[in-house]
């Protein structure tokens, strides 16, 4: 047993017709677990489902248009807060495609507000957050170095009041990784929506979505990245898209994901190398409980990321570091 159901559920939704109670029962448990449940449910819309299976349905589309709105608000309080500096700040990830309308934002469950901004404004924008009421979540001195020094990112913040967190980044991987992305020219080329926001280019945002994916990330919960990238492929031309992926060095990444897409939520035409194969098995790994199964394979994708992330040595002293401090993966 794995996630393909899942799979075919969002890429045919009349699959799900001939569904039994103990189908439902898995295919439900399955979407939660990738947060996948208000995309499936949009994708079913109104197809004749069973009464417990359309209230479930109802809910999941109802909380993802929750979160999308206090998503959007988040990001209206950001901007307000930063707006004495005049610079752009772009949204990434889930609030960006619900501020911009996107395909990839129905349904979808957004959970931090992540923004990007120029790097040579991160010190005044950390004062400005801190001033509007947002604080730190890392207390530990390692943990807070860690990001000044190496990351993409500022560490992460919560605000408050509102208790919802914030990811303040000022390129899109982390800089010990083997890819240097373009952030000034996402920045530049980014497109204003509203309130003083931008999001990325239709070419960056897939750039971004892939780099999160296949360039940093575990591939945790990656079903829905994935299903992120096939939607906003639609919305790009081939061409231009390949052209901006040179740019930030991400072509092979890039091409990589167009297969994955394809062959996951699309028609499978494109032939996969054994390389692809293994990524889906680790994307597919899910028992019928939503459980994550084949736990070597995850630890191998662990520590995958870890390596994408920094050099050897560097790798090694973080990761004892981690697990003298008590952290294991799961």
């Amino acid at each position: 047993m794995n996630a393909l159901p899942l799979v075919c559920a969002l890429r045919e939704p009349g699959t799900v017709a001939a569904f039994g109670a103990e189908q439902w029962n898995m295919l439900i448990a399955m979407a939660r677990a990738e947060r996948l449940i208000g995309t499936l449910a949009v994708r079913i819309g109104d197809m004749p489902v069973p009464e417990a299976v359309r209230f479930v349905l109802a809910d999941a589309r109802l909380d993802a248009e929750w979160e999308a709105r206090q998503a959007l608000w988040e990001a209206d309080r950001a901007a307000v807060a930063l707006k004495p500096l005049g610079l752009r700040v772009v949204l990434l990830k889930g609030t960006a495609y619900a501020a911009a309308r996107l395909k990839a934002g129905e349904g979808r469950f957004i959970g931090d507000l992540d923004i990007l901004v120029p790097r040579n404004a991160m010190a005044e924008v950390e004062k400005y957050l801190m001033a509007a009421g947002w604080e730190w979540v890392k207390p530990d001195p390692y943990d807070d170095a860690y990001y000044r020094q190496w990351m993409h990112e500022l560490p992460p913040m919560i605000h408050q009041e509102r208790d919802r967190m914030i990811d303040v980044h000022h390129t899109i991987l982390p800089l010990t990784a083997r890819q240097t992305p373009d952030a000034g020219a996402m920045i530049a080329d980014a497109i204003s929506v509203t309130g003083g926001l931008y999001v990325l280019s239709p070419e960056d945002r897939i750039c971004h979505a892939v780099a999160h994916l296949l360039a940093d990330g575990d591939l945790a919960g990656g079903l829905r990245n994935l299903w992120d990238i096939y939607c906003l492929l639609g919305e790009v031309d081939a061409g231009a898209l390949e052209t901006r992926a040179g740019r930030h060095g991400l072509s092979r990444h890039v091409r990589q994901a167009r297969r994955l897409a394809d062959a996951l939520y699309g028609e499978g035409r494109r032939r996969l190398t054994p390389w692809d194969r293994i990524v889906i098995a680790r994307l597919l790994a899910r028992d019928g409980w939503g459980r994550e199964t084949r736990k070597g394979l995850r630890f191998a994708f662990y520590l995958r990321s870890h390596w994408l992330r920094m050099p050897p040595m560097m790798l090694a002293r973080h990761l004892f570091t981690k697990w003298r401090k008590g952290h294991r993966p799961v």
